[in-house]
C-alpha cells in the first residue's frame, strides 16, 4: 500500500510519519501494493485532526478523529478503518472476486451483533425542484443535518448537508 501523508497547518515529525506508516501498514495485508492511502493531518480549533482515506479499486474507506493527542487519533482511525472492512467483508468478497485491489480473505469476520443491520423507520416524501439555496433554507427550517432535493436547473437529485466547520456541502449525482 502506498501511503501519502500531508499536513494542513501541521508539520509532521519523521517519528510521527513512521508511526503512521507502521499503523496503516497493519492494514497493508488487506490491499494490493498499488492501493493508495491518503492521510491528512491538521491543526484545528478543537485539537489535532487526522483523516485517512483508502481508495482500493473503487471502494473507499474513510475515517477521521480529532483529539489533543495525534497518536490517540491515529489509533482510533486505524481501528475504525479495520472495523469498516470487517463489517463489509461479505460485500467486499462479492464485489472483488479475483485478483483485484482488496484481499478479502485476510479481513477478519465482524462480530455477530455488528453484522446485523436493520431499518427501523422508512419515510417517503416528494422531491420538489429547487435551488441549492432554497434546499439549505428548507434543511435549516426542518432542523436537519442534510436535505435531499431535485435541482431546478439540472433536474438531478442532489443532497445538501451541514459540515462540522459550520459550512454547507453539496453532493451532486451523476448518470
Amino acid at each position: 500500500m502506498i501511503i501519502n501523508i500531508t499536513g494542513k497547518n501541521f508539520t509532521a515529525s519523521e517519528q510521527l510519519k513512521q508511526r503512521i506508516e507502521k499503523k496503516l501498514g497493519k492494514l497493508d495485508k488487506y490491499f494490493s501494493q498499488e492501493t493508495v492511502a491518503n492521510v491528512m493531518l491538521s491543526n484545528i480549533k478543537e485539537g489535532q485532526k487526522l483523516e485517512a482515506t483508502i481508495n482500493a479499486d473503487g471502494m473507499i474507506f474513510r475515517a477521521e478523529n480529532t483529539n489533543s493527542d495525534i497518536e490517540y487519533a491515529l489509533d482510533k482511525v486505524v481501528d475504525r478503518l479495520s472495523s469498516q472492512m470487517s463489517r463489509f467483508k461479505q460485500k467486499l468478497i462479492r464485489k472483488h472476486q479475483g485478483p483485484k485491489g482488496i484481499i478479502a480473505a485476510e479481513i477478519p469476520d465482524a462480530a455477530e451483533e455488528a453484522a446485523e443491520v436493520s431499518v427501523v423507520k422508512t419515510k417517503r416524501f416528494r422531491i420538489n425542484p429547487m435551488t441549492t439555496e432554497e434546499a439549505i433554507l428548507q434543511m435549516e427550517l426542518l432542523g436537519h443535518s442534510f436535505f435531499v432535493f431535485r435541482d431546478a436547473e439540472t433536474n438531478r437529485v442532489n443532497i445538501v448537508y451541514k459540515r462540522n466547520d459550520g459550512g454547507y456541502g453539496l453532493l451532486e449525482t451523476e448518470n
